[in-house]
């Protein structure tokens, strides 16, 4: 099997750069050199390391997949727009967007792997008909995901939208009509989990609700499929059109790849 996984980050990137001088960069080989070359995919948790992993079967001769496994976004990018790691796969173009806008960063996807359900939990409601007035909602604080969960709301006429903003952009600012009086608790995807506890709704992504024992197709009050936001394999601009990445993409899109994603119940093939 092609593939290993990392351990502490610190030590990953430490060892990679005292080895390599850079860790993510797959052509520092002499070109000679027979042995394979390892692509560091960064991914932050299941079902995503489970998908690098089957790419790490399915890579083509000459190419070794090495899942670095990392507990945040943020991380999984700035290794990657710093070349510690070859490519990512934790993230959608939208996000991938905010952090280059926010880091000068040089990421672009390459391709599309899996769309998701995206839902709204509640732990005291069964029907979002009885959401309360004054009830607390618990949102991602990342510009991306807040206006996924602003529209998904607004699309179930729980709020309204202001028209003239693009509503995958839009903020708490943007709403222009709350008739539950509903308060917004905005905390990063990692929090949300800590939040259903407290909150009265709660948006979250299937991979992270997975830890409390939920899905969305079951417990779901509002759900969503948006390929908007599917899953994407990224990498750095300079990358894109490389060799390594075009291996890279055919692994991803493999059928060893596929059956990962289709024995998942929450997520579907984005290719």
């Amino acid at each position: 099997m092609k593939k290993s996984r990392a351990g502490l980050l610190a030590a990953v990137i430490g060892i990679s750069l005292v080895a390599t001088g850079c860790a993510g960069s797959p052509e520092q080989s002499d070109a000679g050199d027979a042995a394979p070359k390892v692509l560091k995919v960064a991914a932050v948790m299941s079902p995503m390391t489970d998908v690098v992993e089957a790419a790490g079967e399915a890579i083509e001769d000459g190419y070794e997949v090495e899942l670095v496994e990392v507990g945040d976004y943020v991380t999984s990018n700035t290794i990657l727009n710093s070349g510690d790691v070859y490519a990512n796969f934790s993230q959608h173009i939208p996000y991938m967007q905010t952090f280059n806008e926010a880091n000068d960063g040089t990421l672009v996807g390459v391709q599309p792997v899996y769309n998701f359900v995206i839902a709204f939990y509640s732990k005291t409601l069964d029907d979002i008909a009885d959401l309360p007035d004054g009830a607390t909602v618990a949102i991602p604080d990342d510009p991306s995901n807040t206006g996924r969960a602003l529209k998904l709301l607004a699309g179930n006429d729980i709020i309204t939208l202001d028209p003239a903003v693009d509503p995958y952009a839009s903020t708490v600012k943007d709403i222009t009509d709350n008739p539950k009086n509903l308060e917004f608790l905005q905390v990063p995807i990692a929090s949300l989990n800590a939040a259903y506890e407290e909150a009265d709704l709660v948006f979250q992504w299937p991979s992270h609700i997975k830890a409390l024992g939920l899905t969305p197709e079951k417990d779901g009050l509002i759900t969503e499929l948006d390929d908007t936001f599917a899953l994407n394999l990224v990498v750095q601009q300079k990358d894109a059109d490389s060799a390594a990445t075009a291996a890279l993409k055919k692994a991803f899109t493999s059928d060893q790849a596929r059956e990962v994603i289709e024995s998942n119940g929450t997520i579907e093939t984005a290719w």
